[in-house]
């Protein structure tokens, strides 16, 4: 059975943020995952990880001014110093948390040319992975389906793995979200196959609405089965915005796993 990860940007907000690992914990999960976690200082975020005992299976780098429309800047050049510095307050806060593996989000290139965008998310992954792996930290870069983030670099699957082919570094993955691969390109089971070699973190949600793994169009007891059959023994991160409560909601596990 998947070991599952809540993320808890998106769960439990019943709680404030740092109460959420406690909630969290308390329903039964042993790892979290989130988003952002750079508006809260990092010794207090350490304090709540430990507190809770779980393990970070991932956060992202910051995006930029989320408020204004960024969603990472590793695709935009003359940004490269900022990258850089994000980089480095992400190491920070992963050593205070005991995380090993960040999320580097490509960002929305506009009218930038594709080649530009590309070069300079190269030149900023590489960067990225060289940092990471000095403080022995793994990273993955994700496609993201253009309905909820129109716009987005890295919206193919295919395209992901064609730059970590040619980057070709180990501490670089995949971090496959069912739902926005199910949004972008469906045909998920023989995807997952398909891509588990490059696989280092997946996600799930209900599609199309994001709500609980049981609602929605897609098979998870399927799709839980072809994870268990394909090796992987990573988190999945339960990505997704509850209907109603969180653990009102969280029957779902026990409904598709059957544990």
């Amino acid at each position: 059975m998947p070991r599952f990860s809540a993320n808890i940007s998106m769960m439990f907000h019943e709680h404030p943020f740092l109460e959420r690992f406690g909630a969290a914990r308390d329903a039964g999960f042993e790892a979290v995952e989130f988003l952002f976690p750079y508006e809260w200082p990092v010794d207090s975020l350490a304090r709540a990880v430990g507190d809770s005992g779980h393990s970070i299976s991932i956060f992202n780098l910051s995006p930029g001014d989320w408020e204004r429309g960024e969603r990472g800047l590793a695709c935009i050049p003359g940004r490269e110093a900022e990258f850089r510095e994000f980089v480095e307050t992400a190491i920070a806060y992963a050593e205070a948390t005991g995380a090993r593996r960040l999320h580097a989000l490509a960002g929305i290139p506009g009218a930038l040319p594709f080649a530009t965008a590309r070069a300079t998310y190269l030149e900023n992954l590489r960067f990225a992975a060289e940092r990471l792996g000095e403080a022995g930290l793994e990273m993955t870069i994700e496609p993201i389906n253009g309905r909820d983030m129109p716009g987005y670099f890295l919206s193919s699957t295919e395209l992901a793995a064609e730059i970590l082919r040619e980057l070709g570094l180990a501490n670089v993955g995949l971090q496959f979200d069912v739902y926005h691969h199910q949004i972008m390109h469906g045909d998920i089971l023989h995807s997952l196959e398909r891509y588990m070699p490059l696989i280092r973190h997946i996600q799930i949600a209900g599609v199309p609405e994001r709500h609980e793994p049981d609602s929605g169009e897609l098979d998870y007891v399927s799709v839980f089965k072809e994870i268990d059959a394909l090796g992987y023994d990573g988190w999945v991160g339960c990505e997704y915005r509850p209907k109603a409560g969180t653990v009102e909601g969280l029957g779902w596990m026990r409904a598709l796993t059957g544990v």
